[in-house]
């Protein structure tokens, strides 16, 4: 760039990006389906087959494959994080995104919680807390999408970070005291997700209930201007037609009467008749 407007440079006459690298709002209906958040997401979508298989490798015990498993575990993680901001700093939110980012933070974290039940490594009431709260709540979003969106808390940010370091652990060939930290890693998340997954049924139903008031006085609001309307259009008829009686009456001769001025146009002779 050489600081000079576009236009004047012959350029196209399009705004440059501003300094920073963030694209304007103008840039928004831009973002294409191939942008960088949305091929991290299709990233991690990709990994979900990679990681099962590389955990379940030679009957899922070999040290390491399991720490190739790991590996797998930590970019999908980690990706999580990198498409989501890249998406609201650079104004890359687009309706796959959406669609994709949630079903593929699931997928990752659903299938190594599968795995590693259905290798014994995991209680399967675990696995089923964590999976019930996540199915649970998405489905809530789509429940209260309509009214508004439930906004991602601390909280959850804390139980997803608390649920990815537990499971990393668990997909590794851990023993001795690092096997039983990794239990108590765990249940705090287990207690994280329990206690967030109520505090967004709280968030549904709060807004929810906003969302239906607000509809209400909404068609309250409406229903009154529609009588307003109707009232109103009938008052300027009625305006109308008193006009046009008061004009009707100026075109007469104000104090004679019809009669007289019929009976005075005859002449005398035939008034008298």
């Amino acid at each position: 760039m050489t600081g000079v407007p576009a236009p004047a440079a012959g350029g196209s006459g399009s705004t440059p990006a501003p300094r920073g690298g963030k694209l304007g709002a103008a840039a928004v209906n831009q973002a294409g389906l191939w942008n960088i958040a949305n091929i991290l997401t299709m990233v991690r979508l990709l990994l979900v087959p990679g990681f099962v298989m590389l955990l379940l490798h030679d009957g899922g015990y070999d040290p390491v494959w399991r720490s190739f498993a790991w590996a797998a575990f930590a970019i999908a993680m980690i990706t999580d994080v990198f498409d989501g901001h890249l998406a609201r700093a650079y104004n890359l939110v687009t309706d796959f995104g959406k669609i994709a980012d949630p079903i593929a933070d699931k997928a990752i974290m659903g299938a190594a919680l599968i795995c590693l039940s259905w290798l014994g490594d995991l209680p399967w009431w675990i696995t089923g807390v964590i999976l019930f709260r996540e199915l649970g709540i998405t489905l809530m979003r789509f429940w209260v999408i309509r009214h508004s969106v439930i906004p991602a808390s601390r909280g959850g940010k804390v139980k997803t970070l608390a649920q990815g370091i537990a499971v990393g652990m668990y997909v590794l060939a851990l023993t001795g005291p690092l096997a039983t930290l990794r239990f108590w890693v765990m249940m705090a998340a287990v207690v994280l997700t329990v206690v967030t997954g109520l505090d967004y049924v709280r968030q549904a139903v709060v807004l929810r209930r906003r969302g239906l008031a607000a509809e209400r006085a909404a068609a309250a609001m409406e229903a009154v201007t529609a009588a307003a309307d109707v009232d109103g259009a009938a008052g300027a008829r009625t305006a109308t037609d008193d006009a046009d009686g008061t004009a009707e009456g100026a075109a007469e001769p104000p104090g004679e009467p019809v009669a007289e001025r019929v009976a005075g146009s005859r002449g005398p002779a035939e008034a008298e008749r």
